[in-house]
């Protein structure tokens, strides 16, 4: 199966000791690293007029690994009873025993406060924007027990490092920023609704809500108007902030990649659903590209 090589091949070289607190951090699956990070990187793109400097891009990536990490670890310990219940989370560190409550509850706290850390250097208003949206996610992992919508809050939640980013070279968030979270948005919701569909069998047996249940067979259509609107959100983000040409011509293979999952999504195959969730990673990237080329005339 394809998701076991990813978990497997990064952990193999660690000492054993350390494979459950690498396993709470997803240190085995580094794309929902890469899609918190991306945003962020997009958005110091998007705002220098100077040049982008690589340690802020250097301090953001490392910083990203360590609150995906702690935010994954909070996901663990409130979904614990939960995922002992599903088959692709029941060998978690938490669920399986490997790691008790009170440690990983330590173990959230440093990483947190690692990530914090890193992002002195990117401004004290960087730091603040980072901590306050700590909380959200906190509140995440609950909304998929009373709501079909957990995708929605993660979406909103997911994609705040862009506005740290913002603050990091501007010392504000400005408006093709708000514009490019708000395309982020609408992108987390399509790729994770593809992403729920590994788990909708689970899901449906345990009584917790997602946008894969909600939408159903129905689900092409609804993440087709998503990617439609994240596309938007991303012209509209360029508009505002004057980029020139060469933004423009990077986001038509970016609208070709959504365009090539739409096509070959299957939401009845788990290995394709998540080699499709995996691959925006790349799409990502594109729009990094693009924002690179913002300020070129």
């Amino acid at each position: 199966m394809l998701h076991g090589r990813l978990v497997a091949r990064p952990l193999a070289a660690a000492p054993a000791a350390m494979v459950p607190y690498l396993r709470l951090m997803r240190l085995q699956a580094p794309i929902g690293t890469w899609l918190y990070l991306l945003p962020g990187w997009w958005a110091i793109a998007l705002s220098t007029t100077s040049g982008v400097r690589l340690l802020d891009l250097v301090l953001f990536g490392l910083a990203a690994v360590f609150m995906r990490g702690a935010v994954c670890t909070v996901n663990d310990i409130v979904d614990r009873d939960i995922d002992a219940r599903v088959r692709r989370t029941a060998s978690r560190p938490l669920p399986s025993g490997a790691v008790g409550v009170g440690t990983a509850r330590v173990f959230t706290a440093v990483q947190l406060a690692v990530t914090l850390a890193l992002l002195i250097p990117t401004g004290g208003r960087t730091v603040a924007a980072v901590a306050a949206s700590f909380p959200l996610f906190v509140i995440y992992p609950y909304v998929k027990k009373f709501s079909n919508l957990p995708q929605f809050w993660l979406g909103l939640c997911f994609n705040t490092y862009a506005f740290a980013g913002s603050l990091a070279v501007t010392g504000r968030i400005t408006a093709p920023v708000l514009a490019l979270w708000g395309a982020g948005v609408f992108w987390t919701i399509g790729y994770d609704t593809i992403y729920g569909h590994q788990d909708k069998e689970d899901d449906r047996r345990i009584g917790v809500g997602s946008t894969s249940l909600l939408f159903g067979a129905a689900t092409r259509a609804w993440v087709s108007l998503f990617y439609a609107l994240t596309v938007a959100g991303l012209l509209w983000a360029g508009t505002l902030a004057g980029a020139g040409w060469g933004y423009y011509v990077l986001l038509v293979p970016f609208a070709g990649h959504l365009v090539r999952q739409l096509v070959t999504l299957d939401i009845d195959s788990p290995d394709r659903c998540l080699r499709l969730f995996v691959s925006n990673r790349w799409a990502g990237l594109i729009v990094f590209a693009a924002a690179l080329l913002a300020q070129s005339h």
